[in-house]
């Protein structure tokens, strides 16, 4: 592990969790906790949601409830162990209800985001839903390439990345999505293909 990108990890959990007012009022009434983020802090890959839901906010890990079962299966099939990418969301508290994020909230987490981006430096970052989609495509440059996710899934936008190299986005369904909708499921495994090939 490297100490370096371990510390600098370590400063945006505590910055989060010392934040105070909104969703951070939310969990400290709650009793849950701020959801980081887990993985390899040298994960070629990064996968992106929007933010956590009950099961997450309650043990402080990122899809580890219904939807993370089903992202370890869609991992297991492209033989990708979870442990060598990194999850997490741009929201780092449970909006209240699962709710969507408001983009109020989307703004005041999104640095740390930037920050943990800055520190894995992938070569590809998936997005797991629309909102994810919407903020890291702006973020580097390819608003003009946006579109609903319905048909922007599965594909394969490319980038500059500010360390250097190539940087791939490559925009999913959410996986709870296809808890509710069982035909996005064979979808979901087709478009993960794309991230073995990568």
């Amino acid at each position: 592990m490297n100490a370096e990108k371990y510390e600098r990890m370590k400063a945006i959990r505590d910055e989060v969790i010392a934040l105070t007012g909104g969703l951070s009022d939310y969990r400290r009434e709650n009793n849950y906790h701020a959801v980081l983020g887990e993985g390899s802090h040298d994960a070629n890959i990064m996968f992106i949601g929007e933010a956590p839901g009950k099961n997450e906010a309650e043990q402080g890990r990122p899809f580890c409830g219904a939807a993370g079962k089903l992202l370890d299966k869609l991992l297991e099939n492209i033989g990708i162990l979870r442990k060598d990418v990194y999850i997490t969301n741009i929201v780092k508290d449970r909006p209240p209800g699962n709710r969507d994020p408001l983009p109020s909230e989307i703004e005041l987490y999104a640095p740390f985001l930037d920050r943990q981006i800055e520190i894995i430096q992938p070569k590809c970052i998936a997005t797991l839903g629309r909102f994810s989609m919407e903020y890291i495509m702006r973020k580097f440059g390819l608003s003009f390439e946006l579109e609903p996710i319905s048909r922007a899934h599965g594909k394969v936008y490319e980038t500059e990345a500010p360390w250097g190299g190539t940087l791939k986005i490559v925009p999913q369904y959410h996986p709870a999505a296809a808890i509710y909708n069982q035909s996005l499921v064979e979808t979901l495994k087709k478009d993960f293909q794309i991230l073995k090939t990568i």
